[in-house]
């Protein structure tokens, strides 16, 4: 009886003894234990995700004592600052949908971990834990009481990220060795020996040959069984059931004609089918991996921060960071590399990374984390990592900040994969059963190589692989994209709304003039300070007019968005912004930009800015006017409304004296109507309207005000090549229809084929995959001539 029970939990026979609790059966006290451990916190629908979807928890006791040395857990973790902890770990035995869902509920089991995400391709769980009240320990120690003990690789100093899985070429390697001694041991039935061979060996090649066919039917070939399993089980047809049906079929007809000596088999076709096969996912597989590594940390932050040298502050890219580098941070600027602080008031927002936005305050000597935003004035700190070390690189990527985009291609693809198999499936049946009554010895034959060479493969490789490309292309040409779904949101925009100041506005070729009463020294150093803390676009022009004084540590800033900016230096208090904002009536009829001043109490003065236009902006304009509706919002006044008629286009909306939050309802209102809108702002006055549109693109000139905010940031000097781009896009959804178009034609000429018994299931095998290189040969090609147009 014991052999034929099996755990609720775990699945696994009952060999032993049989535990009993509320009628359920477990195969020992671990398994008990973790179903009452769930039951407990609420979490028993576990079970109803998948009969028996746990694993046996391991006996773990000192196994992980070295996680409380201190020096072992700053290896491992990826953020450490007082309260909060995150560790990504490495959990192999993520294997379906209720994995997933225990994993991201561990927060009901412990109320210390506030957050857990996994990744299911990449096997991984990322935690977030108060460190006040637990420990890496408890965590590993809590994973593994629940069945999902992690793997711990101290050589990598972090959990399992950087572990090569080599599962896929062992298999690759087991089936090509049986293909090619199946292949050698078949020789005397192609060349029809006769003779000797005929009444002693051929019996015994045959049970060789079927003995090489079982570890790769049964190994090899496994992760094809399990997917169309799971698959089935949840009643979805996906691209594996096919081929899996084609594998089993293939196996049991050979295996039936070995036992009762009905003829050779099939298993040089079996063994071959699963090589090729496999063969195929590993050069995809390997493409994706190329495409991956083009696509790392360089393509998210192509402007850096400011770095000091010799007194000289100059701006370099982020990937350019080194360790050593004495850097600064202004205000509403995010830390791009781990560091300690140097000076200034360090008011540290850890949202992008914790999701909790309560601010921690830093002193000199501290240790700062990447992802951390300053808030409060401007910050030196020296770095003490390199970016591709640090956390920031997963920051845009993070959940926390994704927004819920249509998945329009992606859907499609899926859609077309299902039915596209539910017709396969039709036609196999029905050729299948034509060849039973007409020539049974091909029904067989027939039945596989339809299977096989109709995979929808190349169908479902042709987003991803054009995608995948253009991201990287685009990255090189200084515009980078979040991920694939902002690209195929690009190509179905019809509304485009620019910020001005900033975006279309060239900030290092305004100028201002001073209109007031002239500052004291002490006045202009604070103003230069102030300006230095500041991201604003006008800040930065300001701040690069006004000549060199002494760098101060404020004793207090704080920005106001659309307002302006108030800072203290010692006993003196300054304002900086809007006339209202600093206490100030403006003149009537003043329609130039300005910046006012005040200092304690008392107005002092205004600075006067002359715009300087982006070049190729009308040209631009004239060439974007032809699709899409334009229009400009703007937090200034309408004094350069005549000049922006001059140089723009008619009817492009003209919208001015808007702060940020009118930006966003003004988009938000155009989107209730049926507007797709594309956003283009630069500063933190626009993170709103960037965030609500349904693309966001950053313009950035020489600092990185970074938001996971926007979808895309675009290098300034590419900014007049903004139409291309986004052509480039609707390019790239022409070629996957082309890519689908070509996908069916091969299908059906293939199709045809097979139906009429004129393909071998082996060669069917060998032209699956070729049709799916065939496509990311395509796609990569066409791409690549876009990028050429590009440039």
């Amino acid at each position: 009886m014991n052999n034929e029970t099996t755990c609720f939990h775990c699945g696994d026979t009952c060999q032993e003894k049989v535990i009993q609790l509320e009628e359920k059966s477990f195969c020992c006290y671990g398994c008990k234990t973790v179903y009452e451990l769930f039951s407990e916190n609420d979490l028993s629908s576990y079970y109803d995700l998948q009969d028996a979807p746990g694993a046996i928890p391991t006996e773990i006791k000192g196994k992980y004592d070295f996680l409380s040395e201190q020096n072992i857990i700053d290896k491992l973790i990826e953020f450490n600052d007082e309260t909060t902890q995150i560790v990504t770990l490495y959990i192999p035995h993520i294997h379906c949908s209720s994995c997933i869902w225990i994993l991201e509920n561990l927060h009901k089991l412990k109320p210390e971990i506030t957050a857990s995400q996994v990744n299911f391709g990449k096997k991984t769980v990322r935690i977030t834990y108060n460190a006040t009240t637990f420990s890496l320990k408890k965590v590993v120690l809590l994973l593994s009481q629940i069945g999902y003990e992690p793997y711990i690789s101290l050589e990598d100093y972090s959990a399992g990220q950087n572990k090569v899985n080599r599962t896929l070429i062992y298999k690759l390697g087991i089936a090509g060795f049986a293909f090619g001694n199946v292949m050698f041991l078949s020789f005397p039935e192609y060349f029809q020996v006769s003779g000797f061979w005929i009444e002693q060996y051929k019996p015994v090649f045959r049970w060789l040959m079927f003995v090489f066919s079982l570890p790769v039917v049964f190994y090899a070939a496994q992760d094809y069984f399990i997917s169309a399993f799971k698959g089935l089980r949840a009643k979805l047809l996906n691209i594996d059931v096919p081929i899996a049906l084609g594998i089993l079929v293939l196996f049991v007809r050979s295996s039936t004609e070995i036992m009762f000596d009905f003829g050779s088999g099939f298993f040089d076709s079996l063994t071959g089918l699963v090589f090729f096969l496999l063969l195929g996912k590993f050069f995809q597989q390997k493409t994706y991996s190329f495409l991956s590594f083009e696509r790392d940390y360089k393509s998210y932050f192509p402007i850096a921060v400011t770095k000091i040298e010799n007194g000289i502050e100059t701006p370099i890219q982020v990937y350019d960071i080194e360790k050593g580098d004495r850097l600064v941070i202004r205000n509403e600027e995010l830390i791009p590399v781990d560091g300690i602080l140097l000076n200034g008031n360090a008011q540290i927002d850890y949202s992008f990374v914790t999701g909790e936005s309560e601010t921690v305050q830093k002193q000199s000597g501290d240790k700062l984390f990447a992802g951390g935003k300053q808030t409060s004035g401007v910050i030196e700190m020296e770095a003490i990592k390199s970016v591709e070390q640090s956390y920031l690189t997963q920051l845009w990527s993070n959940a926390v900040f994704d927004k819920n985009k249509e998945e329009g291609f992606t859907t499609l693809t899926n859609t077309i994969s299902k039915h596209f198999t539910i017709t396969v499936l039709s036609i196999a049946f029905i050729a299948t059963t034509f060849w039973l009554f007409y020539n049974p010895s091909k029904a067989m034959n027939v039945f596989t190589a339809v299977l096989i060479i109709a995979c929808p493969c190349a169908i479902a490789l042709a987003a991803p692989f054009t995608f995948g490309n253009l991201l990287r292309i685009f990255g090189k040409l200084k515009f980078y994209v979040k991920n694939a779904s902002v690209l195929e949101q690009l190509s179905s925009i019809n509304t485009i709304i620019f910020d001005k100041t900033g975006t279309i506005t060239s900030n290092q070729k305004s100028t201002a003039s001073y209109d007031g009463e002239a500052l004291s020294t002490v006045e202009t150093t604070l103003l230069k300070n102030t300006l230095r803390s500041s991201n604003h676009p006008l800040s930065r022009t300001l701040y690069s007019i006004l000549a060199e004084h002494n760098i101060v540590t404020l004793d207090h800033f704080e920005e106001h968005l659309g307002k302006g900016m108030t800072a203290s230096y010692h006993d003196t208090n300054i304002k900086v912004g809007a006339a209202k904002f600093v206490g100030h009536t403006e003149e009537s009829g003043v329609l130039n930009t300005t910046v006012h001043i005040s200092t304690n109490d008392s107005y002092k003065g205004k600075y006067t800015f002359y715009n300087s236009y982006r070049k190729g902006l009308s040209k631009l304009f004239n060439n974007l006017k032809k699709t899409y509706d334009l229009a400009i919002l703007s937090g200034d006044n309408e004094g350069e409304r005549e000049n922006l008629k001059k140089l723009l286009p008619a009817k492009t909306k003209l919208i001015f004296n808007q702060k940020p939050g009118d930006k966003l309802e003004y988009i938000k209102y155009h989107q209730n109507e049926g507007a797709k809108v594309l956003m283009i702002g630069d500063g933190l006055n626009d993170a709103g309207a960037l965030a609500q549109s349904d693309v966001g693109i950053a313009l950035s000139e020489n600092v990185n005000v970074f938001s996971p905010a926007c979808d895309a940031i675009l290098d300034a000097s590419k900014f007049n090549q903004l139409d291309r781009y986004i052509k480039a896009s609707k390019s790239a959804i022409k070629i996957i229809k082309w890519s689908f178009v070509l996908s069916f034609i091969y299908n059906t000429i293939g199709l045809y084929f097979a139906i009429t018994g004129q393909l071998a299931p082996v060669i069917a095998a060998i032209l699956m995959p070729l049709s799916s290189i065939s496509i990311v040969v395509f796609t990569t090609i066409c791409t690549s001539f876009l990028g050429r147009k590009l440039r």
